[in-house]
């Protein structure tokens, strides 16, 4: 009796498990019958620090456009946060917020948000969620060492455990997915692809981070950012409060070179009451540290690898995330833009399956348009402090900067700016609606109203702030004109 023989299974491998790791991995259990994510790492069973992800201890904000991506992809998991702890924050009414503009007013009407918690929490229920499909398993303590296949095709990782020794892991697509730390040009150069343009974009910038107890009766209390600014010859400083889970506060400081913020916890408030605005430095000196050290970061500079350009580009391999672009943190759009990069591939699986000729050169073309975005907002911004090291923007560039100033000035005061601005910064919508005519209408009129001269608080929030001792007077904390 003659049997119909089984198709093979269609395999595919992740190469990291981390956020943008672990949510490929999501996406590609719809199409696979088996997904293995292999984790240089032991991965905590609750929510906690790992290892390789030194810059979980300083603020993580997912702006909407992120956490839309994350719950298309994992329906529910938005309820998972919030219900762990995570503070959903309304913009820009619970947004205190000063730009290299100015000000940015406080309207009642939602019109972005953002999700703010520890990077640890959110990680944690997103791993939780694609560790239990069953198409995903788990090779912890692993590290992929090369690619199996040629310069026509990728077809799977070799891999290494302390326990295991070398293993080949065949697979039909393989997804990188492996951060900062990537070896993807080099694997590629391996396989006779490239060379790989890439570029770098270093302000010098040092983070300071500290936790803090809130003070008792500011659950709400509105995230709040001094943002430091480029292009005026001196070296820039920021600040920003983050709410996280429990009832703490995750304070980062920043500073580009030649105003490093300092690692003595001593210091720490009195730096933050040297940034442009002394709000967060009076906001911290009413709370309770929760730990006597400070925790600093130096890798905050921006790099590109312009992956989607190369000449040719194997069948089977896509890189995704950190792997391909970072951004100085200041920002907020890595894992936003990570999770819009997984969007692009499950978009293409979905139309074409795992096995179609050209997906990953399609999927990594499409990742670069989110990754654009960002990294003009970003290295745009930081090539113009002092001692920056990078690309110098031509003409287009710095007359587009000059532009998105005027806009992001506009905005402090006009409500349709303001709205236009968010969706870009939020990454929901593209860049190119900057330039609609009655915006670019609305940039050329200016702001409708004079600058805050002090933070847009309420009398309450004022109080918290500064006391019963003086304090600036408070501008109205809402109401923009059109």
């Amino acid at each position: 009796m003659s049997t119909v023989p089984r198709p093979r299974p269609r395999r595919a491998v992740v190469i990291g498990g981390g956020l943008t790791g672990t949510l490929a991995a999501a996406a590609l259990a719809e199409q696979v019958d088996e997904v293995t994510v292999v984790e240089r790492d032991a991965l905590p069973q609750r929510p906690s620090p790992r290892r390789s992800l030194a810059q979980a201890r300083h603020a993580h904000i997912l702006w909407s456009g992120g956490a839309r991506a994350i719950e298309s992809l994992l329906p529910g998991v938005l309820d998972d946060w919030t219900a762990a702890g995570a503070h959903r924050i309304p913009l820009p009414s619970a947004l205190v917020s000063m730009t290299p503009q100015g000000w940015f007013r406080r309207g009642g009407t939602e019109m972005q948000f953002l999700i703010s918690c520890s990077r640890d929490l959110l990680d944690f229920w997103v791993r939780r969620r694609v560790l239990a499909l069953p198409e995903v398993r788990l090779l912890e303590q692993t590290v992929v060492t090369g690619l199996l296949g040629s310069a026509g095709r990728v077809r799977g990782v070799r891999a290494h455990s302390p326990g295991g020794g070398v293993q080949e892991l065949p697979a039909d697509l393989v997804v990188d997915a492996s951060g900062r730390g990537t070896r993807a040009v080099q694997w590629l150069s391996g396989l006779g692809i490239g060379p790989v343009r890439e570029a770098e974009v270093d302000a010098g910038v040092l983070y300071a981070s500290r936790l803090y107890q809130a003070p008792p009766g500011v659950a709400d209390f509105p995230l709040v950012n001094v943002q430091p600014r480029a292009n005026t010859g001196e070296p820039g400083r920021g600040s920003i409060i983050v709410p996280v889970e429990g009832g703490r506060w995750l304070v980062t400081l920043c500073g580009t070179r030649g105003a490093h913020p300092p690692q003595a916890a001593a210091e720490f408030e009195g730096f933050a009451r040297e940034v442009r605005d002394p709000v967060v430095g009076e906001l911290i000196a009413r709370a309770r540290p929760l730990d006597d050290e400070v925790t600093l970061s130096r890798s905050t500079y921006n790099r590109r690898r312009y992956l989607e350009k190369c000449r040719t580009w194997p069948e089977g391999f896509v890189v995704l995330g950190d792997a391909v672009a970072t951004y100085n943190p200041v920002y907020g759009h890595g894992m936003s833009v990570a999770a819009q990069g997984v969007l692009a591939l499950r978009a293409e699986l979905r139309r074409n399956g795992p096995q179609a000729t050209g997906l990953a050169r399609r999927v990594q073309r499409a990742v670069a348009t989110p990754i654009d975005m960002a990294w003009q907002m970003a290295a745009g911004q930081d090539v113009l402090y002092p001692e920056a090291t990078g690309p110098r923007p031509t003409f287009l560039e710095r007359a587009g900067q000059r532009y998105i100033d005027r806009l992001t000035s506009t905005a402090t005061s006009r409500p349709y700016a303001a709205r236009s601005l968010l969706e870009v910064m939020t990454l929901s919508a593209p860049a190119t609606g900057l330039f609609r005519p009655r915006l670019v209408l609305a940039a050329l009129r200016g702001p409708s109203q004079p600058a805050l001269t002090a933070p847009p608080l309420t009398d309450e929030e004022r109080a918290m702030v500064y006391g019963n001792g003086d304090r600036p007077e408070a501008p109205h904390a809402g109401g923009t004109r059109a």
